[in-house]
């Protein structure tokens, strides 16, 4: 009934998927410069502390590096990400984690990947890990 408050929880959720996908990156490129397999993480984690659709799918798709066809851009969650921070800083509301993935989607955007799917911003954190 009331857009405004839509489209901030629109925002908000968007914010945790994308924070969800920036700590399975960080998490699968430690489990994977120590000899563990990014999708023996993903399988795991999806069926036990994280059993919920946003860790499943995107685990899967972190764990495979599946990024075409995307379901949601890189681009478009930068958009978001961004709007996100803005309406933070409105309502005085710090957003420090926002910020630091809202810095992952940009950098993918500028390396070329805006038109893969938003689970491509996990590339920057391997390429972080040197993998």
């Amino acid at each position: 009934d009331d857009p405004s408050a839509a489209s901030v929880t629109k925002l908000c959720g968007n914010f945790l998927i994308a924070a969800a996908m920036e700590s399975m990156a960080e998490a699968f490129a430690l489990g994977e410069k120590n000899g563990v397999a990014p999708s023996a993480l993903a399988d795991l984690f999806g069926k036990t502390m994280f059993s919920c659709p946003a860790y499943q799918s995107y685990g899967a798709t972190i764990a495979e590096r599946r990024f075409t066809p995307p379901g949601f851009t890189l681009a478009l969650g930068l958009k978001d990400l961004n709007l996100a921070v803005e309406a933070g800083s409105h309502s005085n509301v710090p957003m420090p984690f926002a910020q630091i993935v809202r810095d992952r989607l940009r950098s993918g955007v500028e390396k070329g990947r805006g038109d893969l799917d938003w689970a491509a911003l996990t590339l920057g954190a391997r390429e972080d890990a040197g993998l």
